[in-house]
Order: C-alpha cells, then sequence, then structure tokens
C-alpha cells in the first residue's frame, strides 16, 4: 500500500511515500556525499543491479570542489543560532540542487529512479539526541526536478543511536570480500563483521586536523603527507594525544566536529610553534589508533578508501604499525565509496528495506531510515 501525506513548501506541493511496492531488480540513482573535511561534493551516477545479491557499476562520478566562501561557512556553521541556521539551510539546498541539476545536464544523465543525499553535517550530538544535516529540506527535489531520498541519520538518532556511521551496511552488502573497510575521512571510522554482526565506528579524527594544520602552512591540504614526513615525532604530544578518553569507550561511538574542538585541538595549540611536528605526531596517532582496530593477522584483507588514502605517509605508517594485508584500490572506489553507498541507501529505503544497522548505531532496532520526496 502506497501512503502519502503532503505539505507545502514555497507554493509547490511534495508527497512524501511510502515506496513499499517498489521493488526490482535495476536502479539508476545519484549519491551525493559531502564530509566533514569539506574537500567537495561528491557525486555518483551508479547502477544497482539485485540478483540473490548486490551488485554495482558506476557510470559517472565527479568532485565539485568547495568555493572558498563556503568552506569558510560551513566551517563557522557550528556557532550558528537556530536562526541562521535556518537560513542557513535554506541557502545550501539551493546551492546543492545547482551542483545535482548541473552535474546530470553535463553528463547527460537521463535515467534517474532518485537522487540519494547525505547533506553536510553542521552538528553531531547523539548524546544529547540530536543530529543535524543541511541541505535535506524539500526544495531540493523540486529544485533540481528530481525524486530525491535524503536525510538518513535523523530517524537513527530518535531510535536511541549515534546517526553514524551509516556506511557499513553498504560494507556488508558491497564489499563483503574483506575483513576490514576502513574509510579516511575527515574521521577515520572501520566496519566489519564479528559473531555475524556487523560492527562499525568512528576511531579517530583524521582529515579535519590534519587539512587544519597544513592550512596554516598555506596549503589545501598535505598532498601525500609531505608536509607531515618532513616533521619530527613528539614524544609528549603523541602520549596526550592516545590518551583521549573517547579511545577507551566501547562501540558504538562516533565523532563530530564538537570533539575535535573539544579535546583535540586544546591539545595541539600547545604546540604550534612547530606544525611540521604536529602533523608528523598526529598522523602517527591516527596509525597508532586504526592499527589497534585491526587483529594483526596477514590473512586480514584491509579495504582503504577515503580522500587520506592518498596520504602516502600515512599509509607507509599504517603499514608499519599491523601485519593485515591492506588494499588500495582504484581511484574512482577511494574517492567515491560513501557516495555511492548512499545511493544504496537510497535504494533500499525505496524497497522500504533496512538500510542502518542497530549492531553499528546502537540504534533500538535495525530500520530503513531516510525521507522521501517526490515532486
Amino acid at each position: 500500500m502506497v501512503t502519502k501525506g503532503k505539505v507545502l513548501v514555497c507554493n509547490f506541493q511534495f508527497s512524501f511515500i511510502n515506496f513499499t511496492n517498489m521493488k526490482k531488480a535495476n536502479y539508476k540513482v545519484i549519491g551525493v556525499m559531502s564530509g566533514t573535511s569539506l574537500d567537495g561534493i561528491d557525486l555518483v551516477y551508479v547502477n544497482f543491479d539485485f540478483k540473490n545479491s548486490w551488485s554495482y557499476k558506476i557510470l559517472k562520478a565527479e568532485t565539485i570542489p568547495y568555493p572558498l566562501n563556503w568552506q569558510e561557512t560551513l566551517s563557522a556553521a557550528i556557532d550558528y543560532s537556530e536562526e541562521r541556521l535556518e537560513e542557513l539551510n535554506k541557502k545550501y539546498t539551493n546551492f546543492l540542487s545547482g551542483i545535482i541539476s548541473r552535474f546530470i545536464e553535463t553528463h547527460q544523465i537521463k535515467d534517474i529512479d532518485a537522487v540519494c543525499s547525505h547533506g553536510h553535517t553542521i552538528k553531531h550530538e547523539p548524546e544529547n539526541n540530536y543530529t543535524l544535516q543541511i541541505g535535506n529540506l524539500p526544495e531540493l527535489a523540486y529544485l533540481s526536478g528530481q525524486t530525491v531520498i535524503c536525510d538518513f541519520r535523523v530517524q537513527d538518532v530518535k531510535l536511541g543511536g549515534q546517526g553514524a556511521p551509516l556506511v557499513p551496511i553498504g560494507d556488508q552488502l558491497l564489499f563483503s570480500d574483506y575483513k576490514y573497510c576502513v574509510n579516511l575521512g575527515g574521521f577515520a571510522n572501520i566496519s566489519t563483521e564479528k559473531d555475524d554482526k556487523r560492527l562499525a565506528y568512528d576511531i579517530c579524527a583524521t582529515n579535519t586536523v590534519l587539512n587544519y594544520y597544513a592550512q596554516k602552512l598555506g596549503k589545501e591540504f598535505d598532498e601525500g603527507g609531505k608536509l607531515a614526513a618532513s616533521g619530527n615525532l613528539n614524544e609528549d604530544l603523541l602520549k596526550k594525544l592516545n590518551s583521549l578518553a573517547f579511545y577507551t569507550q566501547k562501540p558504538p561511538k562516533s565523532l563530530g566536529i564538537e570533539w575535535v574542538k573539544a579535546e583535540v585541538f586544546p591539545i595541539l595549540e600547545k604546540y604550534e610553534d612547530n606544525i611540521q611536528d604536529i602533523l608528523h605526531t598526529y598522523t602517527v596517532h591516527v596509525a597508532q589508533q586504526i592499527a589497534k582496530t585491526l587483529d594483526d593477522n596477514p590473512n586480514s584483507k584491509v579495504l582503504m578508501t577515503g580522500g587520506g588514502t592518498f596520504n602516502n605517509f600515512l599509509i607507509r605508517l599504517l603499514k608499519k604499525e599491523s601485519n593485515c594485508h591492506f588494499t588500495i584500490p582504484s581511484d574512482e572506489i577511494i574517492n567515491y565509496k560513501e557516495a555511492l553507498i548512499f545511493g544504496l541507501l537510497g535504494v533500499l529505503k525505496l524497497r522500504d528495506e533496512v538500510n542502518v544497522l542497530k549492531s553499528v548505531t546502537g540504534a533500538k532496532n535495525d530500520h530503513s531510515s531516510g525521507v522521501i520526496y517526490e515532486i
């Protein structure tokens, strides 16, 4: 049965639809992801096919860098008032719809079941039953001219979950050949199977910190980890970083920029007389924290993705810290795995199937999360 509820937004009528019967074998969707590292907006046009199990093919993919004004705005928005956030949400939705529309037009994409968009996280406070991703307003459907599936995190938080990470359902369905899936984005996170349950959690802040200090040296990011490699290890700083209380917590657990500002930056600020040493020491810290989550078995395959995978210095350190077998996939998977999986989350929502796992987030139950806007 299909149920509809109507809401009037900007004089246009949208439908919130439960696509219970929309189960078919093939879907073509656009996955859209904006990460906390503010590298840009990742878009993938992907074909998902279901024959006993899920398979995929990325047809088109592109990253649209954020203009400097948007980088600065999104970085500062955590401190905005509720009124300013509402206004920012509208402006970002307009901006995002333009990015999506240009992607469709540039690549002459005709066949689209839905646009599946993560939005951009401004605040993530699951301990306060709150998470905010902007760009998930109903106007996104009208402005882009597409059915939109979005706002995947809010429902999980309402169900007592962390609202993160959400990618592990895709690891389970698309990348089950690997014992571990590690993503190196704004935060490093891990996904694995244990006792027939998928477990996943955030490990530590990664590019949110490394990019911040690279920018103090006039670089957008530390290309290849060269700046970090040129520095020296500060044992005292490393000890303080490794002593952060978050690392002793058991999963499910997740991180937000709030934690970085409250816990990490106050430590690092005392050592800013040498930025290269901070970058070097923090990169060692990341490698050690990731290695602690692995079993150190040479037969354990680890899939590495996310922008941090291009940090050669970090990868070298990680291989020194762990005996696991690390796989560096194609650039396409490194760059677009999260956007790809948010596309899958949207498809699962269309089918009214589970796309968020309670074993991962700590929610009361597995559930099918997200909101569907149809023009």
